[in-house]
């Protein structure tokens, strides 16, 4: 087990008071705190009072499209739009426009629990806007900076838009509109594949004293392959193609977690998560090809593998260790933020456990739904204070 260690504040942070110009200093900080308060409300709103979702978007296909686009999206957009302030040396948004960003955010939020029938589509604009305006922000980012690495960033961003369009122009037959909230899964899926596969050894190696593990460069390139041609192979209906190419990026996956030497981490919170988000997500791509090719299993379980024992692991995880690190803290947790790790894994557990029909199954849903809230809860109560104030290692900006 490894100690826990207190994180002490420097004694200038105490006088440091809350600041609009840090909060919106880089994407991290305001969409952090956005997608983590929507996952707690989001969540608590489904299980305990439904129809509180009482818009043109209620029921099932809120719940999709809002852990989908309004969580794990907006997570991910946070992260891409403050590490491509390192990858380009160029921050993407910031101030004012990051502002603007988040109001689209929040209206989009709001608009989809209103009734009315217009608010609908004027939702679904301004959430077409808010990736359409973060990806328009990272392609002059790596196109400035020559950052070809880095090319595919803004269309992956500019695909988790469309495939929203397309889940809302698909809702008056919820067999086709699965299949848009599926291809918004898979670009997901894609993003978080390219961004763990770089992270997660970088992490490990830097926090664990000796430790050489690969980066799997070329491996990556036949992963992105592969899911890349299972979201065109589902937007065609080749039911086979999208088997095979899930099959390839979840085993890719698999392959590269155990080659990263996970016994060496385990007393590590801050990466073992990592680890088992990655390592969740593989099982769920390949559950989801199995699904493809027709084996039988319940409707959800693909879905809820890859979106809880995947993207909501390495969310947590990252959701801690990059804003630890972009705050200038030192990359140690405390007790709360590992209380966080364990109650997401709860959630998990309880979650797909709940998926196996049982006289418990309503029972272990609520329970899913109370650890999930109190992991984001828990989050939140830690990290809110330092997010809206400047970092304690840099001297106050001069009042403009």
């Amino acid at each position: 087990m490894s100690t826990l260690i207190p994180i002490r504040e420097p004694a200038a942070t105490a006088s440091a008071g809350p600041s609009w110009r840090a909060f919106l200093e880089l994407g991290f900080r305001p969409l952090y705190l956005a997608g983590a308060s929507w996952a707690l409300v989001s969540v608590l709103i489904w299980i305990f009072v439904p129809h509180w979702a009482g818009g043109e978007l209620a029921g099932l296909p809120w719940h999709a499209h809002e852990m989908l686009w309004g969580f794990v999206a907006t997570i991910a957009i946070g992260f891409l739009l403050t590490a491509g302030a390192n990858w380009t040396g160029i921050t993407p948004l910031a101030g004012p426009p990051l502002g603007a960003l988040i109001a689209l955010w929040a209206g989009a939020r709001v608009g989809y629990l209103l009734p009315q029938p217009s608010a609908l589509w004027v939702s679904a604009a301004a959430e077409f806007l808010f990736f359409a305006v973060a990806a328009a922000a990272m392609g002059r980012a790596v196109w400035r900076s020559r950052n070809r690495r880095n090319y595919v960033v803004p269309f992956l961003m500019l695909g988790l838009g469309l495939t929203h369009l397309l889940y809302i122009a698909w809702l008056d037959d919820w067999t086709v509109a699965l299949r848009g909230f599926h291809a918004g899964l898979l670009v997901m899926a894609l993003i978080a594949l390219l961004v763990a596969r770089r992270v997660i050894p970088f992490f490990a190696m830097r926090a664990v004293q000796g430790l050489q593990i690969p980066m799997h460069d070329r491996s990556a390139s036949w992963q992105q392959w592969a899911a890349g041609v299972a979201v065109a192979a589902l937007l065609a209906g080749w039911s086979w193609l999208q088997a095979a190419a899930l099959a390839v990026a979840g085993a890719i996956s698999l392959w590269q977690v155990i080659s990263w030497r996970p016994a060496a981490v385990r007393a590590r919170p801050i990466l073992w998560i990592l680890y088992l988000g990655y390592a969740g997500l593989g099982t769920g791509l390949i559950t989801i090809a199995a699904q493809a090719a027709g084996v039988a299993m319940p409707s959800a379980l693909p879905v809820h593998l890859v979106a809880m024992a995947g993207f909501s692991l390495l969310i947590i995880g990252m959701l801690t260790r990059t804003a630890l690190g972009h705050l200038g803290r030192g990359l140690v947790l405390d007790a709360s933020m590992v209380a966080s790790y364990w109650l997401v894994v709860a959630a998990v557990v309880l979650r797909l456990m709940a998926l196996a029909p049982s006289a418990a199954s309503g029972w272990l849903l609520q329970a899913a739904a109370l650890a999930w809230a109190a992991a984001f809860a828990t989050y939140l109560w830690r990290f809110v204070p330092w997010m809206i104030r400047p970092r304690p290692d840099r001297p106050p900006p001069p009042p403009r």
